[in-house]
């Protein structure tokens, strides 16, 4: 890549932006469309669901392990593999006209979940300092715009061609980001030297996916079942044995003394919630519109019409998302976290108490998305702020498998609320659970060090984290200072 292609920062972030919104978008896309897939693919519904959970699945093992990759090798080569990856599990998920090769298309995708710690790394590295803060907070909104276009879109793509086009139409821009990456995206200076603990990787796989797959079939086996507490206590049981095992390692794929540092751990804590209620939201409130009147409570959307429901929260994550930089750069990041989780709590005790006409679900969804967009981009940026530069992507990694983990816990509960109260006290419910949780994210918000503006994405800036996390960052591998134009 020659230098002076590394001076157009715009474009090498509109090729990241173009590749996350793709990849984001066929997180949602598939579930307003299950009923179509199960019936066009002649399976039940117990294995349409595998549709969503085996994505769900690859994307929780590769994150973190792809991050880790890109820290080691490059970022741009590892973003190049995951991109092409993308282009054939979306190419091979538009062909399937069964289930194993669906199912094996989605696998594929899943993988590429290291679309977004990749693009945070590149940001950090190759951006001029005053950047940063602003282009990684709007790409980690675009998670959020991608998944909630997914929900607005899938119902048009469905009604008016075919389920093959959910993933024809996507496969569009991620070939063309993929041919832009080699192009325009440059390769980092950052590397740092190592190796993966493969056993290390193979433990935190077993252990995620036994816990993510008994989430998600906890409402066909029930909760209470030997099934679901038996895997969940597996998977934490392996979950265990991979954090002994990291920490006893001398090149770990997680470094433990990172996840340690307060603004780490408090800022995971606050993304699992925060995922909590965002992915519920795209469960409970396209179910809550397409619900007949004549139940009593509803809209009876069709799926069109329900993603229309969604347009104010997908419209206010970009607008909100793209502003958080500004305000980063005057408060600092956690203070729009904070008021993110505010707005999204907020918007969940409003459909809680009211919801009974179509204004109040707008407003409610407009509120959602502003929160998700400020806590989204805040939260990423908070990572990045309180780990070294050879470490961003796989620090970012693990935040994106905890939100995703929250995502799934919320799903799965609320599903399983709404099918133990098959009336309107099911979503009152619901909405009041996901409230609580929020309220919990905000409250754990305030434990995230307050860091100072012109602190935060110094080349080994520790800033005002506390002193384990100081002597964490000392301790942890660096390739030196960070590139800065």
């Amino acid at each position: 890549m020659a230098d002076e292609d590394r001076q157009h920062p715009g474009i090498t972030f509109a090729v990241l932006a173009l590749a996350g919104v793709s990849y984001s978008l066929l997180q949602s896309l598939v579930a307003p469309a299950l009923p179509d897939i199960q019936h066009a693919l002649h399976t039940s519904e117990d294995g349409v669901s595998w549709v969503l959970t085996s994505y769900l699945l690859s994307a929780s093992v590769a994150t973190p392990l792809i991050g880790r990759l890109g820290d080691m090798y490059g970022k741009e080569r590892m973003l190049l593999l995951v991109l092409v990856l993308l282009s054939v599990g979306t190419l091979v998920s538009g062909l399937a006209t069964s289930l194993p090769l669906m199912l094996a298309g989605r696998v594929v995708q899943g993988a590429a979940g290291g679309v977004f710690p990749l693009a945070f790394g590149i940001i950090r590295d190759e951006f001029p300092r005053e950047r940063v803060a602003a282009r990684i907070g709007l790409m980690s909104a675009l998670l959020g715009v991608g998944g909630g276009a997914g929900v607005v879109l899938a119902g048009p793509i469905v009604d008016n061609l075919s389920y093959h086009y959910l993933f024809w139409l996507p496969l569009i821009p991620i070939v063309a980001s993929t041919v832009a990456t080699h192009f325009f995206v440059p390769e980092s200076p950052l590397k740092v030297p190592g190796r993966v603990n493969w056993t290390a990787a193979l433990l935190m796989s077993l252990g995620l996916s036994f816990v993510l797959v008994a989430v998600s079939q906890a409402t066909s086996w029930h909760w209470l079942s030997w099934k679901t507490l038996g895997l969940i206590a597996l998977g934490l049981i392996v979950l265990l044995i991979w954090v002994r095992s990291e920490a006893r390692s001398e090149q770990p794929l997680v470094d433990m003394r990172m996840m340690r540092i307060r603004g780490v751990w408090t800022t995971n804590v606050v993304a699992f919630l925060l995922g909590f209620g965002m992915y519920a939201s795209f469960i409970l409130l396209p179910q809550y519109v397409e619900t007949p009147t004549s139940r009593g409570f509803g809209f009876g959307a069709t799926v069109t019409q329900a993603g229309i429901f969604m347009v104010p929260s997908t419209v206010a994550m970009l607008l909100v998302g793209s502003q958080t930089g500004r305000l980063e750069r005057l408060f600092g990041s956690k203070p729009p976290l904070l008021a993110g989780g505010v707005l999204a709590a907020v918007s969940f005790g409003m459909l809680a108490f009211t919801r009974g006409q179509r204004w109040e679900i707008y407003v409610a969804a407009g509120l959602l998305g502003s929160g998700i967009g400020l806590a989204f981009a805040a939260m990423a940026n908070l990572i990045i702020e309180n780990v070294g530069p050879g470490q961003t992507g796989v620090a970012t990694g693990m935040n994106t498998v905890t939100r995703t983990v929250g995502g799934a816990f919320g799903g799965a509960a609320t599903a399983s609320v709404l099918a133990a109260h098959q009336n309107a006290n099911g979503y009152t419910y619901s909405f009041a659970l996901c409230t609580g949780a929020l309220v919990i994210g905000v409250v754990t918000g305030f434990l995230i060090p307050q860091r100072r503006p012109d602190e935060a994405f110094g080349p080994h800036a520790i800033g005002d984290v506390d002193a384990e996390g100081a002597a964490a960052l000392r301790a942890a591998p660096s390739a030196g200072p960070t590139s800065r134009r």
